[in-house]
């Protein structure tokens, strides 16, 4: 196990935590932005560390497709190859079965794709998989799983529980450097909380340096999603980082964090920015909108990066999808503004004021009180008392 996980304070199933990997002393709660082939599209590593990026997440599928693993491993490994000094995690190229599944064939062995950058045909085995992220050289790696949509239902839910678990014993064998690289688990199941705690169970037993909770941000209701993470985060281990795959809209991190999950990925802050759109405070600002033209404030007035130093609202209207430098702007505001989440969290966890910070976050997102209800639900689980700061509107959307 290449990884320890100290648990420096608590406020009933919130958790901050040092995490210590290879390459760096994270903390957490954390966000992690997506670097599909390692880069954040628009941004340089050294901006990502001025922002205070603790991990960067790549995708095992499009790395080996190009430049290939082979070649980053003999250029040294994606962290000198792409320049970054910081953590790294890989996916698996597990998600690929869902969301290129026109290309995909899944059987026991693994999963044959039609490369999109030449039409032939690759297999993906947990072995294969394994293989290809040791070279990569990440900090965390994942295992090969087999991925469903939670919108699925019937037998196939089932079918990919059991060869998710079947699969995690052959990417255990196949790690090659587990002195160096942490390989996690994910537990999938659906929304299925029998299929769920068979999964869970069958992880936990293989004693595995963290777990990642998957197949969720899939167009699941709300209400489903936030009690999946809730029942997986009570039934995995307390010593162990707890990874929710796929999420990255700030109310779902504040609601996962306070039922007990650890880590997040998600495209949306820099794939949000490109269509020209900001994170804010209150939720998101439209810079495309024409009352934007004649703005001069900044983005968030409450916002300490570079951006919203030096730049209007005016300016980056302008330049919104018709010039690269508008979506790095807003690639760089977005990423700073879930840096400095993840960095509220972790402190407010430590400071014991974790649920003032989670009702002051609520009161500047929903102003008029209307917390959806799936929120007021888990705060009720997570031991949260959200009525004072919310109260007296309680909304049922979603």
């Amino acid at each position: 196990m290449a990884l320890r996980f100290e648990v420096l304070g608590r406020f009933n199933r919130a958790r901050a935590a040092n995490l210590t990997l290879p390459h760096f002393l994270c903390q957490t709660p954390l966000f992690m932005p997506v670097g599909t082939q390692g880069t954040i599209k628009g941004l340089t590593t050294n901006q990502l560390e001025e922002i205070g990026c603790q991990i960067i997440l790549g995708n095992t599928y499009h790395l080996a497709l190009r430049p290939t693993s082979e070649l980053i491993d003999e250029l040294g490994g994606l962290h000198k190859f792409m320049n970054w000094p910081r953590a790294l995690l890989t996916d698996s190229g597990g998600f690929q079965m869902v969301s290129l599944l026109h290309l995909a064939d899944i059987t026991e062995k693994g999963v044959t794709f039609q490369s999109p950058v030449d039409g032939k045909p690759m297999l993906l085995t947990p072995e294969e998989s394994i293989q290809i992220q040791n070279r990569i050289g990440a900090d965390i790696i994942m295992a090969l799983d087999d991925v469903v949509k939670t919108t699925i239902t019937g037998p196939r839910i089932e079918e990919a529980m059991y060869r998710t678990l079947r699969w995690i014993d052959r990417c255990i064998a196949a790690h090659k450097r587990p002195n160096e690289q942490n390989l996690f688990g994910i537990v999938q199941g659906g929304l299925d909380p029998v299929l769920r705690d068979i999964c869970v169970r069958g992880l936990v037993d293989r004693n595995l340096p963290g777990y990642a909770i998957g197949g969720l941000a899939g167009g699941e209701d709300k209400d489903s999603f936030w009690r999946v993470v809730a029942q997986c985060t009570a039934a995995l281990p307390e010593d162990k980082p707890r990874y929710v795959m796929g999420v990255g809209y700030p109310l779902d991190i504040v609601v996962c964090s306070a039922l007990g999950a650890d880590m997040y990925d998600c495209v949306y802050p820099t794939r949000t920015a490109r269509f020209g759109t900001a994170l804010v405070t209150e939720g998101v600002l439209k810079l495309k909108h024409n009352v934007m033209a004649d703005d001069t404030r900044p983005i968030d007035p409450t916002c300490a990066c570079m951006v919203c130093k030096n730049y209007t609202r005016a300016y980056i209207h302008c330049l919104v999808t018709k010039d690269a430098m508008g979506s790095q702007l807003l690639s760089y505001h977005n990423l700073f503004y879930m840096m400095k989440l993840s960095r509220d969290l972790h402190s407010s966890i430590i400071e014991g004021r974790f649920p003032q910070f989670v009702c002051d976050f609520l009161r500047k997102m929903f102003p008029k009180g209307d917390v959806p209800e799936w929120v007021c639900n888990a705060m009720e689980v997570a031991g949260i008392d959200i009525s004072s700061c919310c109260a007296p509107f309680i909304s049922s959307q979603e």
